[in-house]
């Protein structure tokens, strides 16, 4: 981790707000995912955090990529696009997943000339596919429980496994490929039993095609979700994985290749924001603390992501409870409302870690301030 002396430094020579990308942790977290599930094709999920130089160390990682646009399709594509176009066409093939459901007709006429392998869940989207990329390969999207989930995804996603065969048939009979089955259950999971009853339920739609004659699917894509370690209730990764590789074994194949698609839990704890303070106030006898980053930007999460960032102060002694805003003139802009800091001065700064992962991704320029500046270390 990036020492706090070195975070002080870089804000002092960079400016702040300061978002700082440590690439030793995103290589950290790549290689501990592939150590404890060795059978799972890591998939970056690049909507997390699409900063090229992120892409670029993954890349050299030997990732393969998880997107959702065009414009992240291409960021992924320039890492590759000097290979010779047959080994780049392949590469496409073996790593790349376009993994949103719903795509524009426009999107997938520029897909087409990739070949690539796509996601749908309803039956327009396989009109939809057919008409403008022919040349893609398919994985349905299964509507699978996301109970405990800080971001459920399924009321919005999924085919539910009642009309999953009737789908791929479907799909079929318009002439496409499917190749298998996704599933994603839900953002920063902490309940293992959603991987255990999505596997199942994927099992099950795998038997149910094999009976109903389509025996052409030999991938399973088993999603995101894995947690991030934000604070001490997050079971240790190894745990979850444990249950996700014993889960595997049990129901598919060797035969059959297994995809995954992390994002936060490969960039969340790369990410460190440093900011300053720019006022400061008591109101109803509380400090409130005014920062030059907030819910519009770095901060993001805390509305995007219903997710929590620790404000820790480098300066050290007696705390009390405060509240710290962010520099908008929007009353939405609270980082937190509850933050236990020492008594800090104007321009003294102020950090948060483990804010790698929609985070900087979603930030704005809402009220006229620009988002953090980002520094890259230990590329």
């Amino acid at each position: 981790m990036v020492t706090l002396t070195r975070l002080q430094k870089l804000a002092k020579e960079h400016g702040t707000p300061l978002f700082v990308i440590d690439h030793d942790a995103l290589r950290k977290n790549y290689r501990a995912f592939r150590r404890h599930l060795p059978r799972v094709q890591v998939y970056y999920a690049v909507k997390a955090n699409p900063d090229p130089a992120i892409v670029r160390t993954l890349y050299l990682e030997g990732s393969s990529f998880d997107v959702a646009s065009m414009p992240e399709f291409m960021i992924v594509h320039e890492n590759i696009k000097d290979l010779p176009a047959k080994q780049r066409q392949d590469w496409i093939w073996d790593k790349i997943i376009y993994a949103n459901p719903t795509k524009a007709t426009e999107t997938l006429e520029q897909l087409n000339q990739y070949k690539p392998l796509v996601t749908f869940d309803n039956l327009e989207e396989i009109r939809k596919i057919k008409r403008h990329a022919p040349n893609a390969g398919l994985a349905l999207r299964l509507q699978v429980p996301n109970t405990g989930a800080m971001v459920e995804l399924s009321s919005k996603f999924g085919a539910s496994p009642g009309e999953a065969v009737d789908l791929i048939l479907e799909a079929d009979k318009a002439g496409l490929v499917v190749e298998g089955i996704s599933f994603h259950v839900g953002s920063q999971t902490t309940n293992f039993a959603n991987y255990v009853q999505a596997l199942s339920l994927t099992a099950g739609v795998f038997k149910e095609a094999k009976d109903r004659g389509y025996t052409k699917m030999n991938l399973v894509d088993i999603g995101g979700g894995f947690p991030a370690p934000y604070d001490a209730t997050v079971k240790p990764f190894r745990e979850l994985a444990r249950v996700v590789k014993g889960e595997l074994d049990r129901l598919f194949p060797p035969e059959i290749q297994i995809l995954a698609e992390p994002g936060r839990f490969l960039v969340a704890t790369a990410g460190i924001v440093v900011a300053k303070v720019i006022g400061k106030a008591v109101r109803d006898g509380k400090t409130c603390y005014y920062i030059d980053d907030g819910v519009y930007h770095t901060y993001s999460g805390v509305i995007f992501d219903h997710c929590k960032y620790p404000i820790r102060a480098f300066k050290k002694g007696p705390t009390s409870l405060c509240s710290v805003f962010g520099p908008t003139c929007d009353a939405l802009d609270v980082v937190s409302m509850a933050e236990n800091l020492p008594d800090l001065a104007r321009d003294e700064f102020v950090y948060s870690i483990n804010i790698g992962a929609y985070s900087h991704a979603s930030s704005t320029y809402f009220n006229g301030f620009p988002p953090a500046k980002v520094v890259h270390v230990n590329q």
